[in-house]
C-alpha cells in the first residue's frame, strides 16, 4: 500500500500545529470528542428525515477505550462516518472541514427546532492527537455504505488509506500514545482517572453520553466472622461501563427545570464556597449573538483571589465545550469578581479553538452582561442595603479602581454603585448625599483618614458638623483619586475639609486672617525653621475647633496619598512626600503659650514648636520616626 504525502502547506501546518498552535497537550481529547460529537450530530440530523437510520436519539454514544498493554486510547462514535474518499479528503488535507461542508450543504442550522450546532468547523482539531500519539489510526464506515476505510498516519511523513471491513457505522480514532520522556509523562493519558478528569474539564457538557469502563472496589460478605461476632468483608474490583459526562449543563436548562437553589449548590460545589452567592443572574439571550449565561456575585471575598492563577474571569463555552476557563475579555476588571458561565454557539474561534478569532461577538455579549450585573447590584442596593454594604466591603475596591481606570472612562457607568461612610453613621451613594443636602450647602464635604473613627476626630470636621452639614469619610487609599476622577456630582463640587477653603469665611474674615499672618510673619517663620524640612509652611487657621494644631498639605498630593505611597513597592515611591502645612489655632491656650515663649524664651519656643508639629503629625495618622526623641523632648518641658 503506497504511502501518500500531505500537501506541502499541510505538512508545514501539521508541524506548526503539533508544536505551536496548541498550548496545552491535554486538549487533544477535547478535540477528538468534539469531532465524534459532530459525527453523531450529522447522523441524528439525517434521522429526522430518513427512517432507515435505525437509531433513536438515546442510541447515540461516544466510547473511550483504554488498552494499556497496546498503549492505545480509542475514541469511538456511532455517528455518520466517512467513505475512503472522504477520509482522504478530510484527513489528508489539513483544515478541510467535513463539518463545515455539511452545514453548507444543508443550508440551515435548525430543522423543526432541532439544534444542529456543529462544533468542528475548522478541520484541524483531529491533528491535535499527534501531540500525544506517535501513530493515529482511523477506522470508519459511512452511513449507507457497505465498506469502510482505514486511515493511518505517523505524522508529517504521510498517511495511507485503504478499504476496511467495519461491522457498524461510525468512526474509531485509535491513538498510540508516545513513550514517556524526561519532559512529559505521556503514559498518564492511559490512566482512566486522567481521561475522566479531562472529560469532566473540557467535554462534560457534550450532548451525547461519553462512556468508559471504570473500575470500582466493591465490598462483599465472606460468610466468616471476627472474634467479636461482626461479619467479615472483603473487596473485589468490579468494572462498569459508566457515562462520565453530565451532557446537559445546568445553565442550558430552563428556569422551570432548575431552581435557584440548585444553581447556588452548583456554584458552591464548583467554587468551594462556604457562603451562598449574594446574587444569581440567569440569562437566555437570542438575537445577533445568542448565548446563555449563569452568573454569580460571590458572598465572600477570597483573600487569594485575583492573584496569579487565581485571577478572575468567566468561563466561556461554545456548544457545551469549554473554550476558555477564565475569559478576561467578557467583562472589564471592575466586574472581575463575577463568576459563572457563558455559553454561545455564535463565537468565531481560531483553528485551535483556544483563542477567539474575532472579539465582536464577545463585545456584544460583554456589554449585555455588564448591564445585567449593574442592574442586579442596583436592585440589591435598593431592596437590601445591608447585603449591598457587605458586597461593597468585599468588592467595592474593584468598582473604585474601575472609576479611575483609563482616565475615568467608566466613571459614569459606575458612580451610582459607589457608597461612602458619612458623619451621620451611615453609608450613602453620592446621589443620595446630594439629595439630602440643605439648600444652604453648596459643596460636598469630605475628610480623608485611615478609619471612620479617626476621621470623626479630625479637628477640621468640627466647623462643618456645627453647621449641620454631613461629611463623607474616605477611608480607602484610592478614595481621593475616585472623587478626583468623578469631578462632581449633580453639579456639586467636592471639598476636602482638610486642605480646601470651607467657604464659611467672609471677605472680612479672610482679610483679617491675612493681616494676622503678616503681623505674625516672624513668629510663623521661626516655627517653620524650628521644625525644619518636615513642613513647607506654617500658618494660623480658623477651622481647628478646640484643637491647638493640625497638619495639612498643599498641592496635588495629600497626606493620605503620602501614606499610600509610603507603602509602595519601590524606594522612589516611598520617598514621595506631600507639601506639609502646620496649622495653628491662635485662640488655643497651647499656641498662646508658644507665642509667649517666642517673646521671652526662644530655646523653649523651639522645643514647643517641635512638640506642636509631632502632635499634629500624630493626629494626622503619620508615623513618628523617633518616638524616644519626642518623649525626651516632652520631658524637658517639665
Amino acid at each position: 500500500m503506497a504511502k501518500k504525502q500531505f500537501k506541502a502547506e499541510s505538512k508545514r501546518l501539521l508541524d506548526l500545529m503539533i508544536n505551536s498552535i496548541y498550548t496545552n497537550k491535554e486538549i487533544f481529547l477535547r478535540e477528538i470528542i468534539s469531532n465524534a460529537s459532530d459525527a453523531i450530530d450529522k447522523l441524528c440530523y439525517l434521522s429526522l428525515t430518513d427512517d432507515q437510520v435505525g437509531l433513536n436519539r438515546d442510541d447515540f454514544r461516544i466510547d473511550i477505550i483504554v488498552d494499556k498493554d497496546a498503549r492505545t486510547v480509542t475514541v469511538r462514535d456511532n455517528g455518520i462516518g466517512m467513505t475512503a474518499q472522504e477520509a482522504e479528503n478530510n484527513l489528508g488535507v489539513i483544515a478541510k472541514s467535513g463539518s463545515l461542508s455539511f452545514k453548507d450543504e444543508t443550508g440551515r442550522d435548525k430543522l423543526e427546532g432541532e439544534d444542529l450546532s456543529i462544533i468542528g468547523q475548522f478541520g484541524v482539531g483531529f491533528y491535535s492527537a499527534f501531540m500525544v500519539a506517535d501513530e493515529v489510526t482511523v477506522l470508519t464506515r459511512k452511513y449507507g455504505e457497505e465498506k469502510g476505510a482505514k486511515w493511518v498516519s505517523k505524522g508529517a511523513d504521510g498517511y495511507t488509506v485503504s478499504e476496511y471491513e467495519k461491522d457498524s457505522v461510525g468512526t474509531d480514532v485509535i491513538m498510540h500514545i508516545k513513550e514517556d520522556t524526561e519532559d512529559e509523562i505521556y503514559g498518564s493519558y492511559l490512566e482512566v482517572w486522567k481521561l475522566k478528569a479531562l472529560v469532566k474539564k473540557y467535554s462534560d457538557y457534550v450532548r451525547w453520553p461519553i462512556k468508559m469502563d471504570v473500575e470500582h472496589q466493591e465490598r462483599y460478605l465472606t460468610g466468616e466472622k471476627y472474634d467479636d461476632g461482626s461479619p467479615k468483608y472483603e473487596y473485589k474490583s468490579v468494572t462498569e461501563n459508566e457515562t462520565v459526562n453530565s451532557m446537559v449543563p445546568i445553565w442550558q436548562r430552563s428556569k422551570n427545570d432548575v431552581t435557584d437553589e440548585e444553581c447556588i449548590e452548583y456554584y458552591k460545589e464548583k467554587n468551594r464556597g462556604r457562603k451562598d452567592p449574594c446574587a444569581l443572574i440567569r440569562i437566555n439571550a437570542e438575537g445577533t449573538v445568542s448565548y446563555k449565561a449563569m452568573l454569580f456575585i460571590p458572598g465572600e471575598e477570597n483573600e487569594r483571589a485575583f492573584v496569579g492563577d487565581n485571577k478572575g474571569g468567566i468561563t466561556l463555552y461554545s456548544n457545551g465545550v469549554m473554550i476558555m476557563e477564565k475569559c478576561d475579555k467578557l467583562v472589564h476588571d471592575y466586574f472581575e469578581f463575577v463568576k459563572g458561565i457563558v455559553d454561545s454557539p455564535d463565537l468565531s474561534l481560531n483553528i485551535s479553538r483556544e483563542i477567539l478569532q474575532h472579539d465582536r461577538q464577545l463585545k456584544v455579549i460583554g456589554q449585555n452582561l455588564e448591564k445585567k450585573i449593574k442592574g442586579e447590584l442596583e436592585k440589591m442596593m435598593k431592596d437590601d442595603r445591608e447585603k449591598y454594604a457587605e458586597f461593597f466591603k468585599n468588592f467595592g475596591i474593584h468598582l473604585k479602581c474601575g472609576v479611575c481606570d483609563e482616565y475615568g472612562r467608566y466613571k459614569d457607568f459606575l458612580r451610582d454603585l459607589l457608597i461612602f461612610y458619612t458623619s451621620e453613621d451611615r453609608q450613602v451613594t453620592l446621589k443620595e448625599y446630594v439629595e439630602n443636602m440643605p439648600e444652604s450647602q453648596k459643596v460636598i464635604y469630605y475628610a480623608t483618614s485611615d478609619s471612620v473613627k479617626h476621621a470623626m476626630s479630625l479637628p477640621q470636621c468640627t466647623e462643618v458638623k456645627k453647621r449641620g452639614f454631613e461629611l463623607l469619610y474616605l477611608t480607602s487609599a484610592i478614595d481621593e483619586m475616585v472623587l478626583e476622577c468623578l469631578g462632581e456630582q449633580d453639579g456639586k463640587m467636592f471639598c476636602n475639609v482638610i486642605t480646601d477653603d470651607l467657604g464659611f469665611d467672609t471677605d472680612e474674615d479672610k482679610k483679617a486672617a491675612e493681616e494676622r499672618d503678616i503681623e505674625n510673619r516672624e513668629f510663623l517663620d521661626f516655627v517653620k525653621e524650628a521644625v525644619g524640612e518636615d513642613v513647607s509652611k506654617v500658618k494660623f487657621s480658623n477651622k481647628l475647633g478646640d484643637m491647638p494644631c493640625a497638619l495639612t498639605s498643599e498641592g496635588g498630593m495629600t497626606l493620605e496619598m503620602e501614606k499610600y505611597f509610603r507603602r509602595g513597592p519601590s524606594e522612589e515611591m516611598r520617598k514621595l512626600r506631600a507639601n506639609r502645612v502646620l496649622e495653628l489655632n491662635a485662640e488655643h491656650n497651647a499656641v498662646k503659650v508658644l507665642l509667649d515663649a517666642y517673646d521671652n524664651d526662644k530655646d523653649k519656643a523651639e522645643k514647643l514648636s517641635k512638640v506642636m508639629f509631632t502632635l499634629a503629625s500624630m493626629m494626622a495618622g503619620l508615623e513618628i520616626e523617633d518616638p524616644a526623641q519626642f518623649v525626651s523632648l516632652v520631658g524637658e518641658m517639665f
